[in-house]
């Protein structure tokens, strides 16, 4: 798909929507539409408020979601109830709304004829018994996604439900889609839920001694949000036959050597470091990007390095510390 004069439907402002949208922009799209929840994130997209119709509605209302995609021809999905590992673990029962929300926007587009529909998923639909040997190499492939389905807690499944029902449309009916899969992806705009933001914020207040979740050994890709940004964009002009592909890193990097990398960057050596018992999710999840660079010609540009330098300059600019001292417990928590 040329997404040049296309009218285009985004789902979900708070993050990684808040960059692809200023991306978009660069494409001369005939429309950019931005349905939201709330307000809560209106203030990511303010320098480009003026280019967008930004709207907020409940698109788990069929009526609502069908009104919002009439006359689309691309719709990138990428809201839902999400947070970092103490969230989903935590609050299932909100993540479980994902069904509902997802289901309704696919139901819409395939009633009023969307173009193409753009679908984020997560490594979070990847068997969790493929994923607890921190020392095995384990590279997940897209292929692994199969039955006897062992998805990542309800926000996993809600993600697997999501993926196979686009390509049943596809099939039966024809959708034309494309579904990503997000490894840990961080970078501006993050909530502090997340683990490098969490340990951003940890280390901007000078927390100690400084907590980590977990005994410090999980292994994650994390990946910054412009190169995902630059995957959907590839997607959305490459796939339609709603084909699953990872977008991440091949980089493995403990908890613990993301944090010691921040403490560095940031210039802080905590007196003591104590590990906690809170969610850590699975033991060892990095991608494999095969696929993407055969089929998308796609390659990560920023090394987690790079990536976390940009994301700390970014945010002790525009957070305050004061705040973030009195509600880290909060943030860390929340979606």
């Amino acid at each position: 798909m040329n997404i040049k004069n296309k009218k285009i439907l985004i789902t979900g402002a708070a993050f990684i929507g808040s960059h692809l949208i200023e991306k978009l922009i660069e494409y001369h799209p005939a429309s950019i539409r931005v349905i939201n929840l709330t307000n809560k994130h209106k203030n990511n997209i303010r320098k480009n408020i003026e280019n967008i119709d930004f709207q907020t509605l409940d698109l788990r209302d069929l009526g609502y979601a069908e009104k919002s995609v009439k006359g689309i021809d691309l719709v990138i999905h990428l809201a839902a109830d999400h947070g970092g590992r103490g969230y989903v673990d935590i609050k299932q029962g909100n993540t479980a709304s994902n069904f509902l929300l997802d289901g309704s926007v696919f139901r819409a587009c395939l009633k009023n004829n969307v173009e193409k529909v753009f679908f984020a998923s997560s490594g979070c639909v990847y068997p969790n018994f493929a994923q607890t040997v921190t020392k095995d190499k384990t590279y997940l492939k897209e292929s692994m996604v199969k039955p006897p389905y062992d998805a990542d807690n309800t926000y996993g499944w809600a993600k697997l439900m999501g993926e196979l029902t686009l390509k049943q449309y596809y099939k039966d009916f024809g959708l034309k889609c494309a579904i990503a899969r997000f490894f840990t992806v961080y970078g501006p705009n993050a909530s502090e839920s997340h683990a490098v933001m969490g340990t951003i914020a940890k280390t901007f207040v000078e927390q100690d001694p400084f907590q980590v979740w977990g005994d410090g050994s999980q292994i994650r890709n994390w990946t910054y949000v412009d190169d995902i940004v630059s995957g959907i964009i590839r997607m959305i002009e490459v796939v339609e036959d709603a084909q699953s592909i990872n977008l991440g890193t091949t980089e493995r990097i403990s908890v613990d050597k993301m944090v010691s990398v921040t403490h560095k960057i940031m210039g802080f050596n905590p007196k003591k470091t104590v590990y906690i018992n809170m969610p850590t999710g699975p033991l060892n999840r990095v991608a494999n990007i095969t696929i993407a660079h055969r089929v998308l010609n796609w390659k990560p540009q920023f090394l987690f390095e790079k990536g976390l330098k940009k994301t700390i300059e970014w945010y002790m600019i525009n957070k305050k510390k004061k705040y973030i001292k009195e509600h880290l417990s909060t943030l860390l928590m929340h979606d």
